[in-house]
């Protein structure tokens, strides 16, 4: 896939340092590794589809590359991203689904964080750290003390946050991470600092709105299972299954043997190292930052090399 990229006012330069994306703009806060949206769209980088945009492919080609997992909605379920904070993003909540269906015609948002990289001292938000009332939150966002009840965790590579829709979260300054969400955008701030965006104006806050859907109870944190070690060459360790998506971590050191069945589609996101993928038509070559999408049914697959990569299923 090649994505589109995103140079929202928070971003920083190592999407394009580290992670191989081209691109003229300044910054990259976002890279929309895997996207069927309006308003960005990964396009095919290889094969005979070559150029075309991902929805245009899947329209084409019909349910059967999506999977039948997929099948049982009407959109593409997932948006797969890469985030750079040079800056705090703002502190913000996302709706469920039956709020983001009202509200904005769209669908809520539950999302994964996964960790890359993290400078030191770098932090995230997740959650509030004890019960709260509305009352308060209003009164706290009014006088700037907001900060005070956020739980604001460090931010280490490796660590996993699965935020549910109506967590109050934000990513400081300083992280990388991987993000695996429902194809949704729908975005609620409640407090950005005060800073104006680029036309010098102070960036619109949707303060009723969060309040109806924030969550104002602490949230538990994500108990990860222990890593599977197969044949030496690869550990796999599941990070979070839930009704919109089961996310993998794999430490390669070797090969490792995949298989896309007709259930659903593969979606692989090199975070480290160089790796070789074969499939029964031919080879590709992999860096770090290299997106791929695995049509549901295209059977057996390969990954050789020395790297990490995350494995998304819907």
């Amino acid at each position: 896939m090649i994505p589109p990229l995103k140079d929202y006012l928070w971003g920083g330069t190592k999407l394009k340092e580290k992670f191989h994306k081209e691109t003229e703009l300044p910054t990259v806060a976002e890279s929309w590794e895997l996207a069927c949206r309006k308003d960005g769209h990964s396009i095919i980088g290889n094969g005979p589809s070559a150029g075309m945009e991902l929805s245009r492919y899947i329209a084409m080609e019909g349910d059967r590359v999506t999977g039948t997992h997929a099948a049982r909605v009407t959109y593409f379920p997932l948006l797969v991203k890469l985030i750079d904070t040079a800056k705090d993003l703002s502190i913000q909540v996302h709706p469920d689904n039956e709020h983001a269906l009202w509200d904005q015609d769209e669908r809520g948002k539950t999302e994964l964080w996964y960790v890359v990289e993290a400078e030191p001292g770098a932090t995230l938000i997740h959650g509030v750290s004890r019960n709260v009332t509305k009352v308060e939150l209003r009164q706290r966002i009014e006088d700037g003390t907001i900060l005070e009840i956020c739980n604001r965790v460090p931010a280490r590579p490796g660590d996993v946050y699965l935020i549910e829709a109506g967590t109050l979260h934000s990513v400081g300054a300083g992280v990388t991470l991987a993000e695996i969400q429902q194809n949704a955008n729908t975005t609620y701030r409640l407090y950005d600092y005060g800073r104006p965006g680029r036309d010098g104006v102070p960036r619109e806050l949707q303060i009723d709105r969060a309040l109806g859907v924030l969550r104002m109870t602490p949230t538990p944190p994500l108990v990860l299972p222990p890593p599977q070690s197969f044949f030496a060459e690869y550990t796999v360790q599941r990070l979070a299954s839930c009704e919109y998506f089961t996310v993998y971590h794999v430490a390669l050191d070797g090969r490792i043997h995949l298989f896309s069945g007709r259930d659903s589609f593969h979606s692989i996101l090199l975070l480290e190292g160089i790796l070789e993928l074969e499939y029964p038509s031919g080879k590709e070559i992999l860096e770090r930052g290299a997106s791929i999408f695995v049509p549901a049914g295209c059977g057996p697959y390969w990954l050789r090399g020395h790297g990490r990569f995350l494995l998304t299923m819907v």
